[in-house]
């Protein structure tokens, strides 16, 4: 399996797993360590899930409207985990998605409709 980690990640997890004591599993450790936010993932579920989608293009002119600038790359970012999220970002996104602040931030299930 081919993981494309930064080089201390690689570095670490080439030394865990050549001693063969630890399983696979792990990559989803590492995968979480990499990973700048955790608001991102639920921000593409709640626009595919707003009936109806809610294009990027779409966020980003709502997000507009309430005076917070994301340009369509860093709507990408943010939704792939690149790219940290402030307090304010989370709030305007929660607005703009007509979700809750802490669905974005704690929720594990489907977005609230």
């Amino acid at each position: 399996m081919t993981l494309n980690y930064s080089p201390v990640i690689s570095s670490l997890y080439n030394k865990i797993f050549s001693t063969g004591i630890l399983s696979l599993s792990i990559s989803s450790i590492i995968l979480l360590v990499e990973k700048r936010n955790i608001v991102g993932i639920r921000v593409q579920q709640a626009r595919k899930a707003a009936e109806p989608p809610i294009t990027q293009s779409d966020l980003i002119a709502r997000l507009q409207l309430l005076d917070m600038n994301i340009d369509q790359s860093g709507l990408s970012k943010i939704e792939n985990g690149q790219r940290p999220v402030s307090d304010m970002e989370v709030v305007a996104l929660a607005k703009a998605l007509k979700v809750t602040e802490e669905w974005l931030l704690k929720g594990t299930r489907n977005p609230p409709v």
